[in-house]
């Protein structure tokens, strides 16, 4: 066994060795080794939920029916009535998948306005700092912006009648009261959520293996952190 001595040695060698391949690096290439992580990131979530089943198939994002209603139709599954449930569930992850390739330009906007105080911050943060960092900055931003798209693809999969019929459903059989919240606000929350998680996971996979970044600056920048 290695003694405690050279154990901290080790460690301190390390930690000098990484802080003078940070030091090599411009403060410049150092922000853009970080958005080309966070882009490739973005593009490989959105590339990964945008698809057929992308939400769906996927127990880490895929969509539920919201809180109470999510109560009643269990309840409601438990006594035969839960076609209407299962498809209004299926509808609103095809909303979703929908929707996700639209918010490609809307993150790659966020991620270009990333400035080197922000860079600094994600260096010596966690794993999943460049997500935070972008869920943190751009989320309510792109909350708004992303409704609209949501709605449409709500119009376009006919939700809002959907889910008015089960909550109505429900409600006759005393499993829910008639005051529920917008349907396009309830899968635009849970879509961007979704994204933002698998984001986050894409991140801690190509920090955790440099080699895996899509240019050699962000194999650099990740190497040398």
């Amino acid at each position: 066994m290695r003694s405690l001595p050279l154990l901290l040695a080790g460690a301190l060698l390390s930690a000098s060795v990484s802080a003078q391949n940070l030091s090599s690096l411009s403060q410049d290439e150092a922000s853009d080794g970080l958005k080309d992580t966070l882009e490739q990131s973005v593009q490989l979530a959105v590339k990964q939920l945008g698809k057929p089943g992308g939400f769906a198939n996927d127990p880490l994002v895929r969509i539920e029916l919201p809180g109470r209603l999510e109560q009643a139709a269990r309840l409601m599954k438990q006594v035969g009535l839960g076609a209407r449930a299962d498809e209004l569930e299926k509808r609103m992850n095809l909303a979703a998948e929908a929707a996700v390739p639209q918010a490609r330009t809307l993150l790659a906007e966020a991620v270009r306005n990333m400035t080197l105080a922000d860079a600094k911050g994600i260096l010596s943060g966690g794993e999943d700092s460049a997500t935070q960092y972008l869920k943190r900055s751009s989320g309510e931003q792109l909350r708004q912006r992303f409704l609209p798209i949501v709605a449409q693809a709500t119009e376009q999969f006919d939700l809002t009648q959907q889910y008015n019929a089960l909550a109505s459903q429900a409600a006759t059989f005393g499993m829910l009261d008639n005051k529920h919240g917008s349907i396009e606000e309830y899968v635009t929350e849970q879509t961007l959520n979704g994204l933002f998680k698998v984001i986050g996971q894409q991140e801690k996979g190509i920090r955790g293996n440099p080699a895996a970044a899509a240019t050699g600056l962000a194999q650099r920048v990740l190497s040398a952190h």
